[in-house]
């Protein structure tokens, strides 16, 4: 049985139930930012201790497969080497799961924050779709929306 879950869930399922498995997230985080749910399951650390687990568990059959974790930090000598790595595709899944797992925290700290500053969830739209797909630029959309509620330019929070 065991057998058959680790043959259902290799890299390219594993790959599609990560974008799917974000949506839920997302939509909730978007449409319905001051519900219970958001409270209690999406901006908790319930998300990230299930991408962790899938982490780990990529972790351990990379481990298991003989993967060469050494070259991972051949990433930073030059852009040659990350292109390399990217053509592999366990790396590639590690980092896309880094990816949204780290937008998604983005997305989070975005309602959190605009809860503090009463800031309307009409107004989060753009920034969180935007955080979704590219999240540095939703983070600076939404910050620059965020002077205008706090009254202030603070650069340190």
């Amino acid at each position: 049985m065991i057998e058959q879950i680790s043959a259902f869930f290799n890299i390219e399922m594993i790959y599609l139930w990560l974008n799917f498995g974000v949506i839920p997230f997302w939509v909730t985080l978007i449409f319905f930012p001051q519900s219970k749910v958001c409270n209690f399951i999406v901006t908790s650390i319930f998300p990230f201790f299930i991408l962790s687990i899938i982490y780990s568990y990529l972790l351990y059959l990379f481990y298991i497969d003989g993967y060469n974790f050494d070259q991972n930090f051949s990433l930073y000598l030059s852009i040659n080497n990350l292109k390399e790595l990217f053509l592999e595709n366990s790396f590639l899944v590690l980092f896309w799961i880094h990816f949204l797992a780290m937008n998604l925290f983005c997305g989070c700290w975005i309602v959190k924050d605009s809860q503090k500053f009463n800031i309307s969830k009409y107004l989060n739209f753009f920034p969180l779709i935007i955080t979704y797909f590219i999240g540095p630029i939703g983070l600076f959309i939404y910050w620059l929306i965020r002077i205008f509620f706090a009254k202030r330019i603070n650069l340190i929070d």
